[in-house]
């Protein structure tokens, strides 16, 4: 799920069009004497809302009028023709995120410190973002516009957080009247209309769980394979979620739960021929259950909200270690699984890179350093960073990092901040340490309490690097 940067809100009023932020010399666009600013306003004598807008509307057009508003405030027509598929150069504003009006009881934004930098209180509810970046809708606000716009321009597939079928409990857990929440209509019409859905459960005890649970998961599996998949993850409460109609997820809870949907992935697979119902690892690792084989998962296909995460990596860091030196680079080309969500329209800012050639350079051979992650993935990591020392002779330490900063339920890795990583400084032992490069936001060195990427290397006693699987695999060699 991609986070998006907030800006000021009078930055954010829509004019008409959609602005450019570069033209790449001796494209199109550049030819055109497009210039960074200036907005296509219209494509063929149609609106143009967004850079979506404009892809569609370009789409196998040869023959072009494009309606410009210059910098300069000057208005300008340009008719022109470009061969079939010729890419335009141009790179667009990102979008800006469409508002949620639920009032949710687990909305992850009501438990999140005072002073977390400000784009983790951006409730979006965008059917764009849906389509770009796997971003969950609940379909409820949906307008009629926006329901024909992703008929027509195929915005498939789309990520919606149904939660559950029963539309009592389902507007209970939004924080809406029935009427808001029954969107299964809506529903319907886009698979009549061939636009594929994933579907999301946000599992809360003794909310949707049990039977209400099993009657959801029966209602998506019936419209598969329209329906490609529904994820099945736990609610998630800090110490700042004081709502008394939550419960907390137990380790028994998460067993039995485990229990209850085994049974009808068994059935899904008999009568569907595929598991269809995903359960977030969490679920697992909290169950104290065996995470489940790569064959379950197939093409993964919501790796990103935590269904499959530990079984990809597992996978990947186990062909990292019986690849030859020579070839494991090879491994940092391939398609990642979690890359799966993003469609090839999106535009992403450029992700934050550190340059880390100081410090793989003072790195001992064998590398003698500590990993820092996350309470829940730490015994998974453990064991396969074992693996590594026996094979390579490498002194590496992982240490499981408490979350002092959001409390409560909250032991994933990527939601470690820099005061949770600096409260454990005095326990490094080595020449370096490493933590998840999930915790910075991709396209700013910042973590998710808002300390900087430079504060807490200046304030740690040893270099600390932000890695994934790749990049660390590249620092032990």
């Amino acid at each position: 799920m991609y986070e998006f940067a907030v800006t000021p809100a009078v930055t954010q009023l829509r004019r008409p069009g959609v602005i450019i932020t570069e033209v790449v010399p001796g494209s199109v666009g550049y030819l055109l004497e497009l210039q960074p600013n200036d907005r296509i306003v219209k494509v063929n004598g149609r609106s143009v809302r967004d850079y979506l807008d404009f892809r569609f509307q370009t789409s196998g057009e040869t023959e072009l009028t494009f309606l410009v508003k210059k910098t300069n405030g000057d208005t300008e027509e340009i008719e022109f023709d470009r061969e079939e598929g010729e890419d335009f150069g141009l790179t667009f504003e990102q979008i800006v995120p469409r508002q949620c009006a639920n009032e949710c009881l687990f909305c992850f934004c009501k438990g999140n410190p005072e002073d977390a930098r400000p784009s983790l209180f951006v409730r979006d509810e965008d059917i764009r973002l849906s389509f770009l970046y796997g971003n969950y809708t609940t379909l409820s606000s949906i307008t009629d516009d926006e329901m024909n716009r992703i008929i027509e321009q195929r915005l498939s597939p789309q990520y919606v957080s149904v939660h559950t079928t029963d539309l009592r409990t389902r507007a209970y857990l939004l924080g809406v009247d029935e009427k808001r929440a029954d969107i299964f209509d809506k529903f319907q019409r886009l698979l009549d209309n061939d636009i594929e859905i994933h579907a999301q459960i946000v599992l809360c005890p003794e909310i949707n769980d049990g039977p209400v649970l099993e009657k959801t998961l029966r209602d998506l599996a019936a419209k598969h394979p329209k329906v490609i998949s529904a994820a099945i993850v736990p609610v998630a409460l800090t110490r700042y979620n004081t709502d008394e109609r939550l419960t907390r997820v137990t380790s028994e809870f998460c067993r039995r739960t485990i229990k209850q949907v085994e049974k009808l992935q068994k059935e899904f697979r008999k009568t569907l021929g595929v598991t269809f119902a995903f359960m977030g690892d969490e679920i697992y690792l909290k169950g104290g259950v065996e995470i489940p084989s790569r064959k379950h998962y197939g093409n993964y296909p919501q790796i990103e909200d935590g269904v499959g995460m530990v079984r990809a990596f597992v996978a990947k860091f186990e062909r990292s270690l019986s690849a030859p030196d020579r070839n494991r680079g090879a491994l940092t080309g391939q398609k990642r699984a979690s890359d799966r969500r993003t469609h090839m329209a999106a535009t992403v800012p450029p992700t934050f890179a550190k340059t880390y050639s100081s410090v793989t350079d003072a790195v001992t051979d064998p590398a003698f350093g500590t990993i820092l992650t996350g309470e829940m993935f730490a015994p998974i990591l453990r064991e396969q960073i074992d693996k590594l020392n026996a094979l390579k002779g490498t002194r590496l330490t992982v240490l499981a990092v408490p979350n002092i900063y959001f409390g409560g339920d909250v032991a994933v890795a990527g939601l470690l901040s820099g005061r949770c990583l600096l409260a454990m400084k005095d326990k490094i032992v080595g020449d370096f340490a490493t933590f998840p490069k999930v915790c910075i936001k991709s396209d700013q060195p910042i973590l998710i309490d808002g300390m900087s990427f430079a504060d807490l290397e200046r304030k740690f006693p040893v270099p600390i690097i932000p890695v994934d699987l790749d990049s660390l695999m590249q620092i032990v060699r």
